[in-house]
């Protein structure tokens, strides 16, 4: 009988289960619940765009703040409430951009939150894009976001 390379390292017991998962919670968000909340006009949290100034140029999620990771340190205080709940983003999975930012903010004291994903998948997922032209909607990718069916997770 063949060796399961799924079995081969036992999963997690219970109370380490229930702490690796609720951690990742505390510093991920996904795409779909900012979504959500930006659909909502949910307030308490801010949006940071890491990326550079070319890539912001080509799109980035309305209501984003621009602050690539690199500039935290100096400029978040001036353009970041203390105390907000910051959410950052990147390009996507390829990318730790995001991680960086998120690092530095909260070497600053701010809480923080990563969108997985990043830009890639909410634009994958047809979410709106500002650019200097205005706001655009993309077709959603059906692998990421099937038309018709939510994910409600």
């Amino acid at each position: 009988m063949e060796t399961s390379a799924v079995l081969r390292t036992r999963a997690a017991d219970q109370a380490v289960a229930v702490a690796h998962f609720a951690g990742r919670l505390a510093f991920e968000v996904d795409a779909a619940d900012v979504a959500a909340d930006i659909g909502a006009g949910v307030t308490g949290w801010v949006l940071v765009d890491s990326r550079s100034q070319e890539s912001w140029d080509q799109g980035h999620l309305p209501g984003a703040i621009h602050l690539p990771h690199r500039e935290i340190a100096e400029r978040a205080k001036s353009v970041v409430p203390d105390g907000v709940t910051v959410v950052t983003y990147c390009w996507g999975p390829g990318c730790n951009g995001a991680t960086q930012a998120a690092l530095a903010f909260a070497r600053l004291g701010y809480p923080v939150k990563e969108m997985i994903g990043g830009f890639e998948y909410w634009a994958r997922e047809g979410g709106p894009i500002e650019t200097a032209a205005g706001i655009e909607r993309r077709a959603q990718d059906p692998l990421v976001a099937p038309r018709g069916v939510a994910c409600a997770c």
